[in-house]
């Protein structure tokens, strides 16, 4: 089978959950390779890597300049333009895989210039990210029709949450039996205890002291904002780390940072912020040595970064949100904070400062509680160990990519539908 894979992140360019799915599951799919498989990646990017059955293409931005009604619109059309180049150089396939709403142009085009049936997987939905308006404009809107066209014409889609499927059939009507659910997994291996404590030290943490750590993009989807409204109702005292940089809007980040810099002075606080995407290896010990990992999230499909923590035994407090609840088990591996959204087409908190409070209190539960912050960080990483292997993923995908490709084949073109 020739598998034609496209995504705007790739290595070295990940910079979110949908990066890092891509990149292991393509890992583990050339692993799973015996010989009858081929598999091709078209990204965003510089990259040139051609080995044996699999090959990787980064697409350029275009070099010449435009003069756009609304900068924000920049994305929209670089999106366009490399998703152009994608499908005009895609010689071969037997199945296209895409990857969020920036590559689900090319596919279309695709799927009907080489005959091949489309599958996505499906990491988030427009429509439920509205404060993507404020990084896209009227852009959004685009986004949100591209998507929309996406989910018409794709013979599969994979959802990375039953929460997810669900969220599917609802926006956009796709029949039950064209979804697979297969949860994003994590490679235990690379996420497991490790300790440095010279690390913390160079970071600004203070080792001696339990902290409590964030890792996200700065975006109102991941709900920084409501974590740092919880923070003066923490014990005196607490360390806090947060890892939150790539800001969605420089706005965003200054409202952030503006109200981090007020609770400093005014609370007893040990406040730490890397505004970095930090590498690996740091990531790692810092997952290992936090007393716990807070996931706020108010939107959040599956939520790797939950993973990763419990990987490395680390107890998750989280917003009981998405598929956040198929990670991790309430009262085992962490505690969900109930989390009642405003309403339709808003999924902010019903009652912010409420939920920013209900965060603390689960905190502040489990930080009295040593023994119980061990117990849960082993549940939490034998829960990882015993269900969310990449090998597993990337076995169900394969085997999903059997379906579709056999289901399309009885059915011919007749049910192909124009863009």
């Amino acid at each position: 089978m020739k598998i034609l894979i496209l995504s705007n992140e790739y290595p070295p360019h990940v910079y979110g959950g949908a990066g890092v799915h891509v990149e292991h599951l393509t890992r583990e799919l050339h692993r799973l390779n015996d010989g009858k498989h081929s598999l091709t990646v078209f990204c965003f990017g510089e990259q040139q890597e051609n080995g044996e059955n699999m090959s990787v293409r980064g697409i350029r931005p275009s070099s010449t300049p435009l003069a756009f009604q609304d900068i924000r619109h920049q994305k929209l059309f670089d999106a366009l333009f490399r998703n152009v180049i994608m499908a005009g150089t895609a010689r071969q396939a037997d199945i296209i895989h895409c990857h969020t709403w920036y590559t689900h142009f090319a596919g279309c085009l695709l799927k009907e210039l080489l005959g091949a049936p489309l599958v996505l997987t499906t990491h988030s939905l427009e429509p439920h990210r509205p404060w993507k308006e404020e990084q896209l404009g009227t852009a959004y809107r685009a986004s949100t029709w591209l998507e929309c066209n996406a989910f018409t014409q794709a013979e599969g889609v994979i959802a990375v949450s039953r929460a997810m499927k669900t969220d599917v059939q609802q926006l956009y009507g796709v029949p039950p039996e064209r979804i697979r659910v297969i949860h994003n997994g994590i490679d235990p291996d690379c996420f497991r205890p490790c300790f440095d404590e010279g690390m913390l030290v160079s970071l600004g943490i203070d080792p001696v002291k339990p902290f409590i750590l964030f890792v996200g993009r700065i975006t109102r989807q991941k709900g920084l904002i409501h974590f740092v409204n919880a923070l003066p109702y923490l014990r005196k005292g607490t360390q806090v780390v947060l890892c939150a940089g790539a800001p969605d809007t420089e706005a965003l980040e200054a409202e952030i940072r503006e109200k981090v810099n007020r609770i400093r002075s005014h609370h007893d606080l040990g406040i730490v912020w890397i505004p970095e995407i930090v590498p690996l290896d740091r990531l790692v010990v810092l997952y290992s040595h936090a007393a716990l990992f807070v996931c706020p999230s108010v939107y959040e499909p599956f939520g790797i970064v939950n993973l990763e923590a419990m990987a490395c035994g680390t107890p998750v407090v989280a917003s009981a949100v998405g598929g956040i609840g198929e990670a991790v088990t309430h009262e085992e591996t962490g505690i969900l904070v109930p989390f009642d959204c405003s309403g339709e087409g808003d999924l902010e908190p019903r009652d912010p400062a409420g939920f920013s409070r209900h965060l603390a209190a689960a905190i502040n539960e489990l930080l009295d509680s040593p023994a119980r912050l061990q117990t849960m960080g082993a549940a939490a990483r034998r829960r990882v160990e015993e269900h969310f292997s990449w090998r597993s993923i990337a076995a169900k995908t394969l085997d999903f990519y059997q379906e579709v490709t056999e289901r399309y084949q009885r059915q011919g073109s007749r049910q192909r539908s124009c863009v």
